[in-house]
């Protein structure tokens, strides 16, 4: 099935317009079906083809994504640690983590949507995404004790479920599947940004208070971020069945990690608005 997910849809290695290997999947039957006749031009076709580096031959594998996905998340950590320290101790303010996420949003709009594979880009990413992951967490984290950790808690439990319904087949990818999240995912962003526009010209926004409405706003974030987790499994699975080179094991790990900090993000600010309802 042909990844649907932008992401992904961007590469062509996606679209399986491989290289010209001599243990390319398929090669051996593709020989035995090569007929007797075949013009001038096919032949020509087959030779000038560009051959693969050692690099572009290997494949992608589960591991590979681990640890590119590993490799993102240390420098995110780091990130959020300077950007936790800047508020409770340099006193930084609100405004100072708004800005590494703005040129992160930038970033990741990049890494996304170019058809080469950026590892550089989502490192950088990664770091001023963990600068603005780490100073709302402290502005959290001064208001309601242990909510850091309530929240990784949460994000780690959200994952293992999703993983586990997907590989019990509970929760399967299929196009439709795809449309509605991409058009919910969509709507959503759009409604976040109406939200923080209203907030900022001071006609407030619908988190303020807390109360019912921001209960369910937020639980709908949690759930909408929970089920993009389906998509990123299946195009890892996708891209590992079909023998994908291994540099875009980069781009599987990047989108894993954009939705697990989404998906942070989401449960941090439901258990806010649970415990300050309290």
């Amino acid at each position: 099935m042909e990844s649907k997910n932008p992401v992904f849809a961007r590469s062509n290695e996606w679209k399986r317009n491989g290289y010209a290997t001599f243990d390319a999947p398929g090669s051996a039957q593709r020989q035995r079906q090569r007929p007797a006749d075949a013009s001038a031009r096919t032949l020509e076709d087959w030779y000038t083809k560009p051959s693969a580096t050692p690099a572009q031959s290997r494949r992608m594998t589960l591991d590979d994504v681990v640890v590119r996905t590993g490799s993102l998340f240390a420098v995110l950590l780091v990130g959020a640690a300077a950007g936790y320290l800047g508020v409770t101790r340099a006193g930084m303010g609100f405004g100072a983590v708004i800005v590494p996420a703005l040129v992160a949003m930038v970033l990741g709009l990049w890494a996304q949507l170019s058809k080469k594979v950026r590892p550089g880009v989502m490192f950088a990413y990664a770091a001023l995404e963990g600068v603005f992951v780490g100073g709302i967490s402290a502005f959290y984290a001064s208001l309601y004790d242990g909510i850091i950790g309530q929240a990784v808690l949460g994000t780690l439990a959200a994952f293992a479920g999703m993983l586990l319904a997907y590989k019990t087949g509970v929760v399967r990818n299929s196009p439709r599947f795809t449309k509605v999240l991409l058009i919910a995912g969509i709507g959503y962003g759009v409604f976040m940004l109406a939200n923080l526009a209203s907030s900022l010209i001071g006609w407030g926004n619908v988190y303020a208070g807390g109360g019912a409405l921001a209960i369910l706003v937020s639980a709908f974030g949690v759930v909408l971020a929970s089920l993009f987790l389906v998509l990123d499994f299946d195009h890892i699975e996708q891209g590992i069945r079909n023998g994908l080179p291994v540099k875009e094991s980069w781009r599987a790990g990047f989108g894993l990690m954009v939705t697990l900090v989404w998906l942070y993000l989401e449960i941090l600010r439901l258990i806010a608005i649970l415990r300050g309802n309290d």
